[in-house]
């Protein structure tokens, strides 16, 4: 398997950079970002130290807006920071740098893996992703108390990739988290709970930490 250009998976960096994509990268792609950092925080505390970045763009990104009202709703309902954030369109060098890349939909993996920078390996949808690490044996990842978690989360990305065209989705349903742009509240944390329980394996499997 050749490892991609640019950050890619396999490159021995000190960092990973995992990437969430959604459209306007102010309702989806937000929430997942800062639930990705809520949950590495509660896991490893300063993730600084231990070298993972998370980040977040969409494809017809509003450059600059604040995310939606009841998207910090949600967040504040699980606890996470909702402060700081400003929304960004997904450029090539957002991309090349990421070492994962986690869409809302399929649409959006497939416009992730189009703007070339050998993406194929490392994009997959959240729930895509989701279903595969449920599949990878843990004990067969790096320890990451002793390689480091950058390291683990390379070799998640690997065995992920690997088994893609073996473990297929029930549906083309199940691998999408729909928009809940102009949505009413309730609307809204129905789909931060269906991020936040996606989230939850892949967070596990990055860190070698379950949710406390």
């Amino acid at each position: 398997m050749t490892a991609p250009e640019g950050r890619g998976i396999g490159t021995g960096r000190s960092t990973f950079r995992i990437l969430h994509v959604s459209t306007g990268n102010v309702c989806r792609s937000p929430i997942t970002e800062r639930l990705t950092r809520h949950a590495l925080h509660d896991r490893l505390g300063d993730t600084s130290r231990c070298g993972l970045v998370v980040e977040s763009a969409g494809t017809w990104g509003h450059e600059g807006a604040p995310m939606e009202a009841n998207a910090e709703a949600v967040l504040a309902d699980f606890g996470a920071d909702a402060s700081g954030f400003a929304g960004r369109e997904l450029m090539d060098d957002h991309v090349i740098r990421a070492d994962l890349v986690l869409t809302a939909t399929r649409d959006h993996r497939a416009q992730v893996i189009s703007m070339g920078h050998s993406a194929g390996l490392r994009t997959f949808t959240l729930k895509e992703f989701t279903r595969l690490v449920r599949a990878i044996d843990p004990h067969t990842l790096p320890d990451p108390s002793a390689d480091g978690v950058v390291a683990r989360a390379q070799a998640l990305v690997h065995a992920a990739a690997a088994l893609r065209g073996w473990l297929l989705a029930p549906s083309a349903e199940a691998d999408e988290v729909n928009d809940p742009y102009g949505g009413p509240i309730t609307y809204f944390r129905a789909v931060g709970d269906e991020i936040h329980e996606a989230l939850d394996p892949v967070v596990t499997a990055l860190t070698g930490v379950p949710r406390r």
